[in-house]
């Protein structure tokens, strides 16, 4: 998922014109399958595996510049299973974007001449103290290669920024303080908290999952008294590193972590986040399909048609036109959330300079 250092506060209002002239931000889940058996996600459970190729992208190579994309993550499954990452970064280097890792950092180590090469920045999964980041991850010992990959990696590179990325969950919820801490004493450069998706299809899920599978990540009334408390005193304890953005969220994008357990208690109604993400960005799955944001439902396939044809083809515009963000179910439920200045906004930013 996206960065929580590049939400915004202003609230995101469709306009009439819903075409897109510039899409800053491209999220690749260049290949299918996984390397961890996450309790609150199921695409280990892929048999096939699909990835995107350099070769499948040259062809998007003149919609990718005309739509302005400067930024691209790549995500998964786990994207250093990828069978040419090499090709797949030198393709992106040519455009002159930033490239983003976002990984699980098992196969650090390994591919870590690439990585310092290639990224600009690295986001690794990091669910708690090792102990509880083994048993999320149900990958025994997984932590300690992450830690030995992440040492690597700032020998090789020690300007490489790299930021943990932990999903709030019933086996993490009361020890947030303690993950902070984890990710300091690896090295990592900040972190950011995101709550445990539970109701979409995104994931590899072909259905909403069953209250069964629910159960072992949302949390109980009483868990959540223990989230409660621990987001508070982050908030009360670590204002510095919030300021300094070390930690990536706010107070208010903090509490927002409890209000979506609420919400799923029934305990109060769902809110949707700040989010522009439809108008700023896109997912590719690995089988080419196109997605306005992870949650939402494929516009297109790039196997099929450009990119710049599905973000801005009939399906898509109409779309973009009848999202109403503050109501839609979809969005009310999110997990997070992407507000991106949009084109026209930058270019008035930039007449104001210049004026």
């Amino acid at each position: 998922m996206l960065l929580a250092t590049d939400t915004a506060t202003t609230a995101c209002e469709n306009t009439a014109d819903d075409i897109i002239t510039a899409l800053p931000i491209l999220v690749l889940n260049v290949h299918s399958r996984c390397n961890c058996r996450c309790v609150m996600c199921d695409i280990w459970k892929r048999d096939e595996t699909s990835e995107i190729r350099a070769l499948d992208l040259e062809r998007h190579r003149i919609s990718l510049s005309k739509l302005g994309v400067r930024w691209v993550v790549l995500s998964g499954g786990e994207p250093l299973m990828h069978s040419d990452l090499p090709g797949l970064c030198t393709f992106f280097r040519e455009l002159g974007v930033r490239l983003t890792l976002l990984s699980t950092g098992i196969l650090f180590e390994r591919r870590a001449q690439e990585i310092a090469e290639f990224f600009d920045d690295v986001i690794v999964s990091v669910d708690g103290p090792p102990e509880i980041h083994d048993a999320v991850r149900r990958t025994p010992g997984s932590f300690q290669i992450i830690a030995r990959g992440v040492s690597r990696l700032l020998e090789l590179r020690p300007t490489l920024r790299m930021m943990a990325r932990t999903t709030v969950q019933k086996a993490n919820h009361n020890r947030l303080n303690a993950t902070i801490q984890t990710a300091r004493d690896i090295g990592l450069a900040g972190i950011s908290f995101l709550a445990a998706d539970l109701t979409s299809e995104a994931f590899n899920r072909p259905l909403v999952w069953p209250v069964e599978r629910q159960n072992p990540v949302a949390l109980t009334t009483n868990e959540l008294r223990g989230l409660h408390d621990e987001i508070e005193r982050i908030i009360s304890t670590r204002g510095d590193e919030i300021r300094s953005g070390y930690i990536a969220e706010n107070a208010e994008k903090l509490r927002r972590i409890v209000g979506h357990f609420k919400a799923h208690l029934g305990l109060e109604s769902p809110r949707s986040p700040v989010c522009n993400a439809p108008w700023v960005s896109a997912v590719v799955e690995a089988d080419g399909e196109v997605r306005p944001c992870f949650f939402h439902h494929s516009l297109g396939n790039i196997h099929q048609r450009s990119l710049q044809n599905i973000v801005n083809g009939e399906a898509a515009i109409s779309f973009r036109r009848s999202l109403d963000i503050e109501s839609n179910p979809t969005c009310q439920r999110c997990v997070c959330s992407l507000h991106h200045p949009r084109a026209d906004e930058m270019d008035l930013r930039e007449a104001t300079k210049r004026g």
